[in-house]
């Protein structure tokens, strides 16, 4: 029997201009994807209007392309909207929504989290829905997750199991400016896609088992997950589109595709020097085994990306 399909996704959030890390991971999610001759898809995660921006959305897709790195399919996040809402309306009737009454300073002080933040001790678990249902403007949704632990080991071995009702807490699904959350929209969104593998950095990796418990709630497969090194900053904390690290309109004023594709593969153990390489090139001698999995700091020297020793 034939082995199944590989389809795998990067799905970046459109919230400021992509970095090396952003580039890295989108590199391995194609080389994971074509190496397995399986389908690579491009998620473009737009739903925070406060934060998104259409000129990103952009300028994303252009980077990636002159990364060197192409696409079976293009998904717009924002188009989808009747599918996040239709999941919400089947947790709606099978009784897990409810309004949630608790502020973010109400959780500070408490119990840290798998993920660093402050866990939510699910104190309006009790309450039910508004009126208006989670569509009610002004309220903050939560899910109610099934208690218990989850036994969960992704693709590289990295041990996810957890209970995450109890050490991450109920997430919010609609937050209060009416925005639909990550953690719901993923689920549905990747099993749209017949998603079967999702690679991402291991930043995300605590999310994973509340994702599980959606995927279940809502009756969905559950794809085979691995989570990869990250690239930190010179400062600490891993590169982010938020602080603007790196930005790749500064990176592209002195590389070309190959030659950034060259350093990150170096940067990430797949490649022993920096030299020019395109994607395709990597493709025949790639394999996870070669991938370091400790996290690299860069640094940007004299318009150079440096990797630290």
């Amino acid at each position: 029997m034939d082995a199944p399909l590989v389809v795998s996704r990067f799905a970046p959030s459109t919230t400021g201009e992509a970095h090396p890390g952003t580039l890295l991971s989108a590199l391995l999610v194609w080389l994971d994807a074509r190496a397995a001759g399986g389908r690579a898809l491009l998620r473009l995660e737009n739903l925070d209007h406060t934060r998104c921006r259409a000129a990103w959305q952009t300028q994303l897709g252009d980077d990636l392309a002159w990364l060197g790195l192409d696409w079976d399919e293009v998904v717009v996040q924002s188009d989808r909207a009747a599918a996040h809402a239709a999941a919400l309306d089947h947790l709606a009737a099978a009784g897990r929504l409810y309004a949630c009454a608790c502020s973010r300073r109400d959780r500070a002080g408490g119990r840290r989290a798998p993920d660093g933040g402050w866990a939510y001790a699910n104190v309006c678990r009790d309450r039910g829905l508004p009126p208006d249902g989670w569509r009610s403007p002004g309220a903050t949704i939560r899910l109610r997750l099934d208690d218990g632990p989850l036994a969960l080991v992704d693709l590289g071995g990295l041990d996810l199991s957890q209970d995450p009702a109890a050490e991450m807490g109920d997430p919010v699904v609609v937050r209060r400016d009416g925005v639909i959350a990550y953690q719901l929209v993923v689920v549905v969104d990747d099993a749209a896609s017949g998603v079967t593998r999702v690679v991402r950095g291991k930043d995300i990796a605590p999310s994973t088992a509340t994702q599980v418990r959606i995927q279940q709630a809502l009756g969905l497969p559950t794809p085979a997950y691995r989570h990869h090194l990250l690239l930190i900053a010179e400062e600490g904390g891993k590169l982010a589109k938020l602080h603007g690290s790196i930005p790749a309109s500064r990176v592209r004023r002195t590389y070309d595709g190959p030659g950034l594709c060259g350093a990150l593969a170096y940067a990430c153990g797949l490649r022993p020097t920096a030299a020019p390489v395109t994607p395709t090139a990597l493709l025949a001698d790639f394999a996870w085994a070669r991938v370091r999995r400790d996290d690299v700091r860069v640094m940007w020297r004299d318009g150079a990306l440096v990797i630290a020793a």
